[in-house]
């Protein structure tokens, strides 16, 4: 069943090792057909030399697993709740890499310094709230894509413009549209946090990007006006 949506999925969690975005076990992708209302993840703990296609476990949106002989991923929630939440994304990847996850763990969003930052993201890159106790205890996946949604809609926030956040205490989620790839995001993320955390060494005080090479870099890739590559991503 869903064998190309097994295989996208597959295919977007060996991208995450690849690129150095997680390590051992950590982390997790998965793929959605928006059509049947199931998406495809990694399951839960399993080495990511030892993943098959075979391996994905399929999940409704409403959280029950429709097929897989193993255990869908721990934060299959979380996917499920971003999924429900943001109706025009087509997977989602979630990591620890470096950079992003210090970010998350100091609470701070990742602030736009330069023009690569511009290139992907329309501003700072959203940091979330912390989880309350109740939170925590009852329902902790759940809620861990609630708190990103809810920051999303409290600014207005497109997720098609900002396809990533971070969760404060914990690390980064990104996502993309349809028949594009979330390891994207999520690599884009860890470069621009990195970018991000040695300029403020060199220059604390330093002040975001100016409007206009904001507007000029993010336009130029993205929306009616853009011009930048072949016309894929």
């Amino acid at each position: 069943m869903l064998t190309e949506l097994k295989r996208e999925a597959y295919e977007a969690n060996l991208a995450l090792p690849k690129h150095g975005l997680v390590n051992l076990t950590f982390g997790n992708a998965s793929a959605i057909d928006r059509r049947k209302g199931i998406f495809a993840i990694k399951p839960s703990g399993v080495s990511y030399s030892k993943l098959e296609p075979g391996d994905m476990v399929l999940v409704d949106l409403a959280g029950k697993k429709v097929e897989g002989d193993l255990k869908p991923s721990s934060d299959a929630p979380t996917h499920r709740r971003l999924y429900n939440g943001f109706k025009k994304i087509g997977g989602v990847v979630h990591t620890h890499s470096t950079h992003a996850t210090a970010f998350a763990q100091a609470g701070m969003a990742i602030p736009i310094f330069g023009t690569t930052h511009a290139d992907y993201f329309d501003g700072d890159i959203p940091v979330t709230r912390k989880l309350t106790s109740m939170e925590i205890e009852d329902a902790y996946e759940a809620a861990t894509g609630a708190v990103i949604i809810e920051r999303f809609l409290a600014d207005d926030l497109d997720p098609l413009d900002f396809p990533g956040a971070l969760v404060n205490r914990h690390g980064p989620f990104a996502w993309a549209r349809p028949s594009r790839k979330p390891s994207r995001a999520a690599v884009a993320m860890e470069v621009v946090a990195e970018m991000a955390m040695l300029t403020l060494e060199l220059a604390p005080r330093l002040k975001p990007l100016e409007a206009e090479l904001h507007d000029k870099h993010f336009g130029r890739k993205h929306g009616s006006g853009a011009y930048y590559g072949q016309g894929k991503s």
